[in-house]
């Protein structure tokens, strides 16, 4: 029966339904806004601030390392003073005891210092990437379904796999790297400082302008390494749609077509990263040419002071170290910029995944609903278990709504079909039940309560569904049978084997029900046996089954429809018909219209009275070869 303006018998209030309303509201705003913002529009302090997010619950492992760092980059400036005071030793016939023993701890010290460092910062990477990867295949999971499903698969993969890989260098090596860079600079200097101001100058000259050189390319680099990222991002989506739908493209002989689709994006990806090679090339090479630059002009201009007695050629042979030494610091700090680009990069489209809103509870606050009678509905005054009152809602991009301003009540009991031409809402009611998506206006009702007064886990918990594809998820037979119902005992499960025709393909697998399966082991009937057969073993009070009969042939379906029949004697059904057989044996058929109900009843009121639904159930006959009383043959085509 539709509702159409029916009272709600004063259970939700006006203010109610328009929080609730006006939460749907706000929710559709935030995914535009999400959506509109890519990964360009980001900032470098955006960026930064999403690594750091990364590395801040390790930041005291991060300390430990940079102090390591720090006393190791303070061991290697000693060392050319320390050689200083053996060269002037040896001019003056000193002991040489004291200063090569500290040349000797000085470089023990260092390479302990620096082992420990370099354990610590490789455990502490891995750390990182598996908190990314799991923080992101959890918020996946948990994420409204449009949010996940506008985006291809093989790039979330992509996203979870490569980009937290780049992320790792960046947290860790880079910001150690970093620091220990501008230590070692800065400390470099400073005792360059104290031995001779002159070449110091000199010195400082040379690598400044190098520097700004290297700075300058860094904006480039990083465009170049998150376009690579991108590309490779949409090489995984469009091969995993590729093979997904092989047989269909060997069967097109579509093979060299897709692979020259597949591998522009990898081309690409490659002309990115080339760019970002030369790019990273180019500032290795000016800052390898700017430290020998310096070494050349400090030899011409060191040895004019000597020969002044300006300085002694102990000080410019510990200067010249101390320049050497700058090779270090400086390679340190280009790595660090380059590394740390990519990871920018990575940490921008990890934040599109993170930024993806997730499914919330946003009356569950509103405490537990008590829940109704089992009664049929209309009974004393018991509520249909599911209602949809005054539902519109619209696809982002659409003009016209999907559903319309759409009422109907789902009885407690009982099989109610949902039938209409392509595009008619049926797929978009299925996704409003389950909570997938939420109505623009009106709203959808549980036991009669609004579904913002439920958690999403009370809805589904009480809801089995077997969706149109039809997926098997990795793992087991048996996983898959009690996915829903973890706890299923194995006669339940074996029953639900029986009941779909399933016995006999189980005792053929290697190990029954212990056989790892997956979508291409099983034909397309099996795998909509096997996700039928998952919804009766989760014993649900509500069945929805989305052309759960497309591809089984007459005897599964005549068992389908006896499980159907079985669940709806003591629950609800709602089913997406596109059998004759699931429409004649509906309790209720809604027929739909360009997202409006246009009528309601059983098969033999609507054959009747409506003219759609007897061309609907026509052309079901057609398909089906059955002969539908009341319905006529249509006249042979002559040639």
């Amino acid at each position: 029966m539709t509702v159409d303006e029916r009272d709600t018998g004063g259970r939700t209030t006006p203010e109610a339904i328009g929080a609730g309303e006006r939460t749907t509201t706000d929710r559709t705003t935030k995914d535009r806004t999400t959506k509109d913002r890519t990964t360009k529009d980001r900032t470098t302090k955006d960026k930064a601030r999403i690594l750091w997010a990364y590395a801040r619950p390790h930041k005291a492992v991060l300390v430990v390392a940079l102090v390591l760092g720090a006393l190791g980059t303070a061991t290697e400036l000693a060392t050319p003073l320390v050689t200083k005071s053996v060269l002037d030793g040896l001019e003056t016939s000193a002991s040489l005891r004291a200063p090569i023993t500290i040349l000797a701890v000085l470089l023990v010290a260092g390479s302990v210092m620096g082992l420990v460092q370099g354990i610590m910062l490789g455990t502490l990477a891995e750390r990182i990437i598996l908190a990314a990867r799991t923080g992101l295949v959890r918020h996946l999971l948990r994420a409204r379904v449009p949010e996940v499903t506008s985006r291809a698969p093989g790039e979330l993969v992509t996203r979870v796999t490569s980009d937290t890989l780049l992320i790792r260098e960046a947290t860790t090596s880079s910001v150690v790297n970093f620091v220990n860079g501008i230590i070692g600079l800065v400390g470099a200097v400073v005792l360059m400082a104290y031995l001779d101001v002159v070449l110091l100058g000199v010195t400082i000259a040379v690598l400044v302008l190098a520097g700004i050189s290297v700075v300058a390319l860094m904006p480039r680099l990083s465009k170049a390494q998150q376009e690579a990222q991108e590309h490779v991002g949409a090489l995984g989506g469009r091969l995993e749609g590729v093979v997904r739908a092989l047989r269909t493209v060997k069967s097109a002989r579509a093979e060299s077509r897709e692979t020259e689709r597949v591998s522009s994006h990898a081309e690409a990806s490659a002309r990115s990263g080339i760019r970002a090679v030369k790019l990273e090339n180019v500032s290795w090479t000016i800052t390898g040419v700017a430290v020998n630059l310096a070494v050349l002009l400090l030899l011409g201009i060191g040895a004019w002071r000597v020969s002044t007695e300006a300085i002694t050629v102990s000080t410019l042979v510990a200067f010249l170290l101390y320049v050497f030494q700058l090779m270090m610091p400086v390679m340190l700090l280009t790595m660090s910029m380059t590394s740390l680009q990519s990871g920018l990069a990575a940490a921008a489209r990890i934040a599109e995944v993170e930024e993806m809103e997730l499914e919330t509870d946003d009356a569950a606050s509103a405490g537990a609903v008590p829940r109704a009678g089992t009664g049929s509905a209309g009974v004393g005054g018991t509520p249909p278990v599911l209602r949809l009152h005054q539902v519109t809602y619209r696809y982002a991009g659409k003009a016209a709504p999907a559903l319309d301003r759409v009422s109907l009540d789902v009885p407690r009991r009982g099989h109610t079909a949902i039938v209409g031409p392509s595009g008619a809402g049926k797929t978009t009611i299925m996704s409003l039940l389950l909570r997938f998506l939420s109505p623009a206006e009106g709203r959808v009702e549980l036991d009669g309560h609004p579904y913002e007064h439920w958690t999403t886990d009370e809805i589904r918990s009480r809801i089995a569904y077997v969706e149109q594809d039809t997926p098997i998820v990795p793992g087991t037979l048996r996983e898959n049978l009690a996915y829903a119902a973890p706890g299923a005992t194995d006669a339940e499960v074996r029953s639900a084997v029986d009941a779909l025709r399933l016995t006999e393909r189980v005792a053929a697998l290697p190990d029954g029900l212990d056989t790892e399966v997956s979508a291409s082991q099983l034909s397309g009937g099996e795998r909509q046996r096997v996700a039928v057969a998952r919804a009766l073993v989760a014993r649900p009070d509500i069945l929805l089954l989305d052309e759960a009969t497309a591809q089984l042939d007459g005897l599964t379906e005549a068992a389908l429809a006896s499980a159907i029949r079985e669940v709806a004697s003591t629950g609800a059904v709602v089913t997406i018909a596109h059998r004759l057989s699931t429409v004649i044996d509906a309790d209720q058929i809604v027929l739909l219209e360009r997202g409006r109900v246009r009528a309601v009843g059983r098969h033999a009121e609507l054959l009747e009275t409506d003219e759609l639904y007897r061309e609907l159930v026509a052309a079901l006959r057609m398909e089906t070869g059955r002969a539908v009383p009341g319905v006529e043959e249509p006249a042979p085509v002559r040639a």
